[in-house]
């Protein structure tokens, strides 16, 4: 079984970055999922795949997989985008060059 070793991305509901920082290992899924007949309900007989491990650094993350022989794949995370802060007040600002619209 192979573990996946990433970073988690923000959400897309928000903009901020908070719980990013920390490296995922993720078991990738070795079974398909069935159906339980009786109560409707979705699952796999192997339970590695509910096993999500956190670390604070992706050379952690590394070292415990070759610690614990788990063959693993490291996905490189996207590079970081820097915002430029903004102020609402400059919308109102004495002096401001550009035209305000709508």
């Amino acid at each position: 079984m192979r573990a996946r070793i990433f970073q988690r991305p923000k959400t897309a509901m928000q903009s901020g970055t908070a719980g990013t920082e920390t490296w995922m290992l993720e078991f990738n899924a070795t079974l398909p999922e069935v159906n339980d007949p009786l109560m409707g309900w979705w699952g796999r007989g192997d339970t590695r795949g509910q096993v999500k491990l956190k670390f604070e650094t992706r050379e952690q993350a590394i070292a415990y997989a070759e610690a614990n022989a788990i063959a693993y794949d490291v996905e490189i995370p996207p590079a970081i985008v820097k915002q430029k802060p903004k102020v609402y007040a400059d919308n109102f600002r004495f002096g401001r060059t550009e035209n305000w619209t709508h």
